[in-house]
């Protein structure tokens, strides 16, 4: 098989997290503000679209050079050997953006780069007339960061976070891939307690539920790269059969999902049950102030209201207060919230252990670490 160089886009803040699920799937990498690049082959490709749980999608980098005239940007997108990715019948729209380069015209890169790629594949597939585009599909990326071009090809579909199991949402619903980010940021294992206060339609307990068996993210949904030929359907049979080889089915697991509206628990519970976890995860409407537990060492992952509004900022510093208080005695719990509110810690009472700076879509958030006590060591 051949290596080709992926590239799995990250927001910011969750490359390191998406690095550490590239390597435990076994491929040495590097990161870069937004994205992890790597060499794999296509069980690669079709390996970390199913597991990746925190990366926004797989890229295959076809090339990059610098390019500060559509004379260069042209040339060297038709030296690319672009016939070995697309058929002669392929469909290709061409997307991109432009940062701080001299070509700042999206559109016109983008016609540009199309016209090189038609070039190049009529010349290869010997065609005289206009290419049909009826076939597969490929989307392409023309990406300029500081005159460096970058060319990439989509191999994910629709963005990874859709898993396929959300049927219905509030109304700022957390990313799949987000909240799973929140997760691994955690000291949290499957035989320990785990609680969401403000559940809304149930991503966080779901993508835990996810985790503590070992369930690939990716198990129940299409990616466009399966209609490739030169993928293979093996390829994909490969990558599923793994994914169910190894889902820990058995693991118990002893996840709460709870929130003040009642509609909301209505929502996360058809989401759970729509992903096949209905019976792993207990939700339940409940204010956060009114937690209490006779459980130790458990973990506590919540993203709640941020009282972006004026109008909303006294009620949810009031929130924050009495969830302060309602989890002062649990010393042996750790507790992680995500919110912009600059001050979270005061309002909570006490200072983090750590805090994390993460985008929240486009909302610049930190992510506030207390770490409990740790659980004795087991004896032999």
């Amino acid at each position: 098989m051949p290596t080709y160089t992926l590239m799995a886009t990250a927001a910011m803040g969750l490359e390191a997290v998406v690095a550490n699920e590239v390597k435990n799937l076994g491929y040495e990498c590097q990161t870069d503000n937004g994205r992890v690049i790597f060499q794999g082959d296509e069980s690669a490709i079709a390996r970390c679209n199913m597991w990746l749980r925190s990366a926004d999608r797989v890229k295959i980098i076809v090339g990059e050079f610098k390019a500060t005239t559509f004379d260069q940007l042209f040339e060297a997108t038709k030296a690319l050997p672009w016939e070995q990715y697309l058929p002669k019948e392929a469909e290709f729209p061409v997307q991109g953006k432009s940062v701080k380069s001299t070509l700042f015209s999206v559109s016109d890169c983008q016609a540009i780069v199309k016209k090189a790629i038609v070039e190049r594949l009529r010349n290869k597939y010997r065609i005289q007339t206009w290419l049909q585009e009826t076939g597969p599909l490929f989307k392409i990326e023309v990406s300029l960061l500081k005159d460096k071009a970058t060319l990439t090809i989509d191999t994910s579909g629709a963005g990874l976070h859709r898993r396929g199991y959300r049927i219905a949402q509030g109304g700022a619903p957390l990313k799949e891939t987000l909240a799973a980010a929140l997760i691994q940021l955690t000291n949290w294992h499957p035989d320990r307690p785990f609680v969401d206060p403000f559940c809304g339609s149930g991503t966080i307990p779901i993508e835990a539920a996810l985790i503590g068996q070992n369930i690939a993210p990716g198990f129940n949904r299409e990616f466009v790269s399966e209609e490739w030929h030169w993928m293979g359907e093996e390829v994909w049979e490969n990558a599923r059969v793994e994914a169910e080889d190894v889902a820990n089915y058995n693991q118990p697991l002893d996840i709460t999902g709870s929130d003040i509206d009642h509609r909301m628990v209505d929502v996360a519970q058809k989401n759970a049950f729509e992903a096949g976890l209905a019976d792993l995860i207990q939700f339940k409407q409940m204010n956060v102030k009114d937690f209490s537990t006779s459980k130790d060492y458990g973990v506590i992952v919540g993203n709640p209201p941020y009282g972006e509004r004026l109008g909303d900022r006294p009620e949810v510093e009031q929130m924050y207060q009495e969830m302060g208080q309602a989890l002062a005695g649990y010393d042996t719990w750790s507790v992680y919230m995500l919110t912009s509110h600059e001050g979270f810690e005061q309002f909570y009472g006490k200072q983090a252990t750590k805090k994390r700076k993460l985008f929240n879509g486009f909302i610049r958030t930190d992510y506030y670490q207390y770490w409990g006590k740790r659980p004795p060591r087991q004896k032999d």
